[in-house]
């Protein structure tokens, strides 16, 4: 029943010293939050770029350009190697064998005003220079339409298929955008289709983007060198290391590497890319990790001062539970069980707080769903818990080594 009754007197403590638990609680509320909001946003962003790898499958991978910030590496100045040019690779489709589907793109401008008769869109659409086989590689499916022919591709045909957010701006609910006209960047081009919703990515945001042939695009660059990506989509998942080194020899020769040199191109499957991708969310990951920890260990000092306080200014009740016949075993565990139920009350709070705010962020950082962590949810009251006990053990342990006589006096 002592033990009981001490829960009682901790809680009763805590209405009693409402404005000063109230603080102290929000301490606590800001430390939890900063651990909960860091953890959530990094779970939900890990969790969408998993499911936008995924979707490539594990039978892909990505030819570029490589990409070099000039300086040296290890004492060895670093060589700059041109961009791919269409042309090249146009000629690694025409001689790659293994039985693949292969994504050509090209980013054009990410600034692009599209319009259509007196409707028109923010001056922040993204159009893409693709070939037939880029829907089919990044998992995009039509709501209206079709998809490019070979024809219009290897020709350039003033043709276009847009994203269903600039569907949504131009175009009346409901209304069949296929073949009318629309503008930007001074040309006007034919709607042949338009994209199902997709939801913003990490990388990318389909439903804000317009895609035309990649052989149009290179001509609307006007002798601006483009950044060229080839995506191989193998048929035989299992054949995927001799695909990419039947890409390798195909590319070296195209680009003339020269025997005993390096790749004047970056090569790249789908797997490496989501190792290096967890790695990186891994980095972030103890960054918030040490960031939450830092602030709780600043929340438990400031508890803890709190806490020394309420020992000072409750000295006499502390001498008069004392004089009748409370152990300093039942001080310690009023003190603690006080400093955990104020902890607990902030932890929750923060773990509210911590969930919203992650998720926001998240958003932000490509996640299109609501992530609640339970796993941290345990972790964030684990650590409630603990901080009370450290933040409250000495001055519980202060306050039952008072004598009784003394603290009687205290005025």
């Amino acid at each position: 029943m002592n033990l009981i009754e001490n829960i009682r007197e901790g809680l009763r403590s805590v209405r009693v010293n409402l404005l000063r638990s109230v603080i102290t609680a929000l301490i606590v509320t800001i430390g939890i939050t900063a651990l909960i909001s860091v953890s959530t946003a990094i779970d939900a962003a890990q969790k969408s770029v998993s499911e936008g790898l995924s979707a490539l499958g594990s039978n892909t991978f990505d030819i570029t350009s490589k990409v070099n910030r000039g300086g040296t590496s290890q004492g060895v100045m670093q060589k700059n190697y041109p961009p791919l040019k269409l042309n090249e690779v146009l000629r690694f489709m025409d001689n790659y064998r293994v039985s693949s589907t292969i994504s050509l793109s090209a980013n054009l401008t990410q600034i692009a005003e599209v319009k259509h008769m007196s409707n028109k869109t923010n001056p922040n659409i993204n159009v893409m220079g693709v070939n037939e086989g880029y829907l089919t590689i990044k998992n995009l499916n039509l709501s209206r339409g079709r998809n490019f022919s070979s024809f219009e591709v290897d020709n350039g045909k003033q043709v276009v298929i847009i994203g269903n957010s600039v569907y949504k701006v131009l175009f009346k609910e409901n209304e069949d955008p296929i073949n009318q006209k629309i503008s930007f960047s001074g040309t006007q081009f034919k709607v042949i289709g338009t994209l199902e919703e997709k939801g913003q990515s990490l990388e990318d945001n389909y439903d804000n983007m317009v895609f035309i042939p990649i052989r149009l695009a290179n001509q609307m660059a006007k002798g601006k060198g483009l950044f060229y990506e080839l995506t191989v989509g193998i048929v035989d998942p299992s054949q995927l290391e001799y695909a990419m080194g039947e890409a390798t020899g195909v590319m070296r020769s195209i680009r003339r590497d020269q025997a005993g040199r390096e790749n004047s191109f970056e090569l790249e499957s789908s797997e490496a890319l989501k190792e290096r991708t967890a790695r990186i969310i891994g980095y972030f990951r103890i960054g918030g990790l040490v960031i939450g920890f830092i602030t709780l260990l600043g929340a438990s000092i400031a508890l803890m001062n709190i806490m020394l306080v309420s020992v000072t200014e409750r000295t006499r009740e502390i001498g008069v539970r004392k004089a009748l016949g409370a152990t300093p075993l039942r001080i310690r565990q009023q003190f603690v069980i006080e400093a955990i139920v104020v902890c607990l009350l902030g932890g929750i709070l923060g773990i509210i707080l911590g969930i919203v705010v992650g998720n926001f962020f998240g958003g932000f950082l490509g996640s299109s769903s609501y992530f609640i962590p339970w796993l941290w949810i345990i972790v964030g009251f684990i650590v409630c818990i603990f901080v009370g006990l450290i933040s409250g053990f000495y001055p519980a342990h202060k306050a039952s080594k008072l004598d009784p006589i003394e603290s009687l006096r205290f005025e």
